[in-house]
């Protein structure tokens, strides 16, 4: 588990806008095993300039991973600024630059974030 700045709980007390990104997935390495583990990756964006405050990941190596990323954040990176970097593929960090859709505004999205399992929160 590797988790960078704010959950969503603590996005929504200081930022009236909230957008929520997330993915599962089973990275290549373990697709045609019957053991595959898998990944679950949040993006947490604040504002209308979607400023990504927070990322929480789930799953092998990710503390590796976040290092990078970290990094951004503390940058103040937003999506677009995600969204416009070239992923490295195949690799499991190309996810958190290639995710597309947010998730529908809802009051929280119970996750990795707030230490519910992922699976069961869904």
């Amino acid at each position: 588990m590797a988790t960078v700045g704010l959950t969503e709980p603590e996005a929504r007390e200081r930022h009236e806008k909230i957008t929520i990104y997330k993915t599962d997935f089973t990275p290549m390495r373990h697709a045609l095993s019957s053991h595959g583990v898998t990944t679950a990756m949040k993006l947490v964006c604040a504002g209308p300039e979607q400023r990504v405050v927070g990322i929480h990941l789930i799953g092998d190596n990710v503390d590796e991973m976040l290092q990078g990323f970290a990094v951004a954040v503390k940058m103040g990176a937003t999506k677009a600024d995600f969204d416009s970097t070239i992923a490295i593929h195949p690799v499991s960090a190309e996810e958190l630059v290639t995710m597309k859709e947010p998730q529908p505004d809802t009051a929280m999205h119970h996750g990795i974030d707030s230490g519910i399992e992922w699976k069961e929160a869904g």
